[in-house]
């Protein structure tokens, strides 16, 4: 008896080894990469700039998370919130190449859990950066990969699979937040009325005119995220259907309540089969493109 329920537990530590580790093209992974890191350019100067006002907080508004406290870490200051911005912003643009992704990953991994640590210590935390967090803290982990590449790699499947499960995670673990917090009176109350009142569109106005329709989309959230994990039990056609459906989901969230979700999205990217990606070789064959027509053009002046 004992003997065989070992067997088993082998076999099934074995089977999620291999889900764990299931390969994927490298090209997949650079890609992926590229825009991890594009990203986090684009949140210091579009998305959260206002980060570094907090330099300026002080002591007084700055009370830093449990991970902060048990490190701990510096309080903020004009100087260390400068120096985190710009090394983070010249770090990740030349990661965003591929280049040094070990000693270029890991610092940037560490400076940007620093922002984001600064960030949510002065007020509320943001669920939608946890999947992106851990998207930098694997992708070291991958090594070297090219656009276009082919390759299998088992070390960068592990990081992109991780990462889905970060993406899942955020979404069961928001639904049992609000299950926990506001009870079964989330469903049925006004949470997404007042979400509307607050910072609705024009669209979420002509929403919440049709009676009812607000307390099913609550009951459709809790669902949808309830059920979230079924996207690692369907076959490669219908998880891309799902991906699709949570990609339409934050598309419907942003047009309705401006909430956008911007690194939960990249994150999510991860599902993607992002090898078909080749930014070098379409720059590169754009380039030379006008060298061709212009032969083109000569031989036909000529």
């Amino acid at each position: 008896m004992a003997s065989s329920i070992l067997t088993r537990a082998r076999r099934w530590s074995a089977a999620a080894g291999r889900w764990l580790t299931a390969a994927v093209p490298q090209g997949r992974i650079a890609a992926f990469r590229t825009l991890v890191y594009l990203f986090v350019a684009a949140d210091l100067v579009i998305f959260t700039p206002w980060i570094r006002h907090h330099g300026d907080t002080g002591a007084a508004l700055y009370q830093p998370l449990f991970i902060g406290r048990l490190l701990p870490l510096p309080t903020p200051t004009p100087l260390l919130v400068d120096t985190i911005f710009w090394a983070l912003l010249a770090f990740s643009l030349v990661a965003a190449t591929g280049r040094a992704p070990r000693a270029l990953g890991w610092p940037i991994f560490l400076l940007y859990f620093e922002w984001m640590i600064i960030a949510m210590s002065c007020g509320k935390v943001d669920h939608d950066r946890f999947a992106f967090l851990i998207a930098l803290a694997v992708l070291p982990t991958a090594g070297r990969a090219r656009h276009g590449d082919a390759t299998r790699t088992e070390a960068g499947g592990w990081a992109l699979r991780v990462t889905q499960i970060a993406v899942v995670c955020t979404y069961f673990l928001a639904a049992w937040a609000k299950l926990r917090f506001g009870g079964l009176e989330w469903l049925t109350g006004s949470v997404l009325a007042r979400a509307i009142i607050r910072r609705g569109t024009e669209l979420a106005d002509l929403i919440a005119q049709v009676p009812y329709l607000l307390i099913v989309a609550q009951f459709g959230i809790i669902a949808f995220e309830l059920l979230s994990p079924a996207v690692f039990l369907v076959s490669e056609r219908w998880r891309r259907v799902l991906v699709a459906f949570f990609y339409s989901f934050h598309l419907v969230t942003v047009s309705t309540i401006t909430i956008s979700f911007a690194p939960h999205l990249v994150a999510m990217a991860s599902f993607l089969s992002l090898e078909r990606i080749r930014p070098i070789h379409w720059l590169r064959r754009a380039a030379r493109s006008p060298t061709r027509g212009s032969g083109a053009e000569r031989l036909t002046l000529l």
